[in-house]
């Protein structure tokens, strides 16, 4: 059955974990419909993954609401969350609306905003306006060049509190989840602990309520491998040999065979 922003915290008070991968087109969304997966993001990180960009800056809310129409059509069963991008929250609240309005438009059931600060009053003001928000602490890819790249974040006393101030503001902001991104584990736990609403962590360790990790990266199918990634499959070694697999039949002309041509 397909998850409400209401299940989130009864998945957490039921001690039930939630699974959430990223998912930036439509023949993986079909895929991700047929597994146990509960949820999907369409992530600004398909700045990376589907452009070759460097950090996700790139990405645009026309960008994202692409992509997100694209998740949409392959999905009937998951609950769709997608991300207002870079500066798109940071423009006033109508404004900010308006962005997080043609994701939804475009199939999303829910939009995620990275930060607490600054974006307290859009996220309240999002939610009793009828659109869901997923809440993003620790490492915010957004603010790549304010805190100075990929770093793990909360590693002193003060960055700890303050990522459960925030915790705790954005909770009461009305968000129904939280991803931790790449945080000490007893800081993602105290998170977690703080709140009735889910923390997700990746790079958070296991005492959370959720994982969530980027589709491309489980599958094995980039080289990109941080310490918080496992590879579930060797993704990219089963295409290359498929690849060339292809090559060597199309050479040797035993492709298409016989039963694959068009006769009289």
């Amino acid at each position: 059955m397909k998850l409400s922003p209401a299940d989130f915290p009864k998945r957490k008070a039921e001690k039930s974990i939630i699974s959430m991968v990223t998912c930036y087109d439509y023949t993986m969304a079909c895929l991700i419909n047929e597994s146990n997966v509960d949820c999907v993001l369409v992530g600004d990180s398909l700045s990376n993954v589907m452009h070759g960009e460097e950090t996700t800056i790139p990405a645009t809310v026309e960008l994202m609401a692409l992509h997100t129409r694209a998740v949409h059509r392959g999905l009937c069963d998951k609950f769709l969350v997608s991300d207002m991008p870079f500066l798109s929250t940071r423009l006033g609240i109508e404004k900010g609306t308006e962005n997080a309005g043609k994701l939804i438009a475009q199939g999303a059931d829910a939009v995620k905003i990275e930060g607490a600060d600054g974006n307290l009053e859009l996220i309240s003001h999002l939610v009793e306006s009828g659109i869901p928000v997923m809440g993003h602490l620790g490492l915010t890819p957004q603010f790549y060049h304010a805190i100075g790249g990929y770093k793990v974040q909360g590693r002193s006393e003060a960055a700890k509190e303050k990522l459960v101030k925030d915790s705790i503001a954005l909770e009461k902001a009305g968000c129904f989840a939280i991803v931790a991104e790449c945080i000490p584990s007893d800081v993602a736990e105290e998170m977690s602990k703080a709140v009735s609403v889910p923390i997700i962590g990746i790079g958070g360790g296991a005492n959370v309520d959720g994982q969530v990790l980027v589709l491309h990266d489980m599958l094995g199918l980039t080289k990109f491998k941080p310490k918080f990634v496992r590879h579930f499959i060797e993704g990219a070694e089963l295409v290359k040999k498929a690849l060339n697999e292809y090559d060597e039949t199309c050479k040797n002309k035993t492709f298409p065979s016989e039963k694959e041509t068009f006769n009289k």
